[in-house]
């Protein structure tokens, strides 16, 4: 999913995407789409908790 705050993929409009699997949260930078990072949910929910 990406956000729609993230513009239109024009310099200065990168952002962090995530997708949601039935068993992993992935991460990516939108300037990298080949590498991700691949969390189980409660991983990502305990990070989201200490923003």
């Amino acid at each position: 999913m990406k956000s729609s705050a993230s513009g239109s993929g024009t310099q200065g409009d990168d952002c962090v995407e995530v997708a949601r699997t039935s068993e992993h949260v992935l991460i990516r930078d939108s300037k990298q789409p080949d590498t991700w990072l691949s969390l189980p949910p409660g991983s990502w929910l305990a990070f989201l908790r200490r923003l």
